[in-house]
């Protein structure tokens, strides 16, 4: 019974196909729309969350300053952090797996007729590990070269290209300003992040030479600090914010005159941010749905209409009330299906190119394309109800003297 109601459907889909498909198109554009747009928000949440772990691993950073500020800057007041609270910061809190005091000024980066202009970190080998960097080639600063304040350095992607591009560049020197740098070594490739900053376009060179001999000064500009695997961030913040305030002597009373961002945190704000946002993309874009189900509905009455006569002739020959509505509820449930088989199609396809083209990874995910199936079908039970149920109460007679 159920097969030839079925087959009943698809015979009246044949017979107007081309309406059939403008009234499956809302199914179509509501179904591909979901899809897509949960798709690429799953993409940019993931991607949000790489980026912010390639930061390095349980990363937290010590700035000086309170409040806003520009990218880099501090309060005018903030007193600059120095290697003793690195120091301090390492030998006192526990949990920790590096501790990276950093200095970073711009350069331009000269070897024979080309240069570059990038920015010189100076740190010690923890801020490779607190950042999450691989050396590509070559080796790390000796703890000599750290002490005196050695002219050597590693090279960023980057800049390794822009100044050498194919040839080794270990063991050559380069020019940073007015310090000779001997090269030690070339770090692996990170690419760009998605705000579009370049990773890769820096020189790292011991803490005491770029203070020495560039910046003629003793202070930090910033503290990377990573934490051991399974130890809370949010202790060793609260751990961080405690000693330093201690060494700067901060009265209970006054605010901080410097900073302790967790990266986790960051990232728990980040990645909840584009959720809600993708959620939302969500909801909206169902809307059309509806707008679909709307469509199929008009166009089953339309079809009630068109076949009254039918309807009549089916009742009058002994054919249930139940049966013709059967019928027509299975039609417009094959037409929401069918629509909902072209949208996942459709918005699959077009998931794809858009994380292609965005940048961000394509993450396949069964249960939304399950989910938008099952509700385009449901559109179509909701809406395909009361025009079935009209068929169904047809009288008969006036059905038949219908012209």
């Amino acid at each position: 019974m159920l097969w030839e109601t079925i087959f009943l459907a698809l015979r009246e889909i044949r017979r107007n196909v081309m309406r059939s498909a403008l009234t499956t198109l809302g199914i179509v554009i509501g179904v591909a729309a979901v899809i897509t747009m949960v798709t690429l928000g799953n993409g940019a949440t993931a991607q949000v969350t790489s980026e912010i772990s390639s930061l390095g691993s349980n990363l937290l950073q010590v700035r000086p300053g309170q409040g806003p500020r520009g990218p880099g800057g501090k309060r005018s007041d903030a007193e600059n952090l120095k290697i003793e609270d690195a120091e301090a910061i390492s030998q006192e809190i526990s949990g920790l797996a590096a501790v990276a005091p950093v200095f970073s000024q711009g350069a331009q980066g000269i070897y024979g007729n080309e240069n570059w202009a990038t920015t010189v970190n100076g740190s010690t080998n923890a801020y490779l590990s607190v950042r999450n960097w691989t050396l590509k080639k070559g080796r790390n600063f000796t703890d000599r070269e750290m002490r005196g304040g050695r002219a050597v350095c590693i090279l960023g992607e980057t800049v390794r290209d822009a100044l050498f591009g194919a040839q080794n560049p270990i063991g050559t020197t380069i020019r940073l300003e007015k310090l000779s740098c001997e090269v030690i070594g070339v770090l692996k490739s990170k690419g760009q992040s998605s705000m579009g900053t370049d990773q890769d376009d820096f020189v790292l060179i011991p803490l005491r030479t770029i203070q020495r001999r560039m910046a003629g000064t003793q202070h930090v500009q910033d503290i990377f600090i990573s934490a051991k695997d399974g130890v809370s961030t949010t202790k060793v913040k609260a751990d961080i914010e405690r000693l330093i305030r201690e060494r700067r002597h901060i009265a209970e009373d006054e605010d901080d005159n410097f900073a302790v961002q967790d990266m986790q945190e960051i990232m728990s704000t980040v990645t909840g941010t584009t959720r809600v946002l993708t959620a939302l993309l969500g909801a909206v874009a169902a809307v059309s749905l509806l707008v679909g189900g709307i469509g199929i509905m008009n166009i089953m009455l339309v079809s009630v209409t068109e076949r009254t006569r039918e309807i009549g002739t089916r009742l009058a020959i002994g054919a249930l009330e139940q049966e013709v509505l059967m019928q027509f509820l299975v039609e417009a449930v094959v037409l929401s299906c069918f629509g909902g088989l072209a949208g996942i199609a459709l918005g699959l396809t077009a998931a794809r190119i858009g994380a292609g083209s965005l940048g961000i990874p394509f993450i396949f995910n069964p249960g939304i394309v399950i989910i938008a199936f099952l509700f385009s079908a449901a559109v179509g039970v909701l809406f395909g109800y009361f025009p079935a149920r009209k068929a169904a109460r047809l009288n008969p007679i006036e059905a038949l003297r219908h012209e």
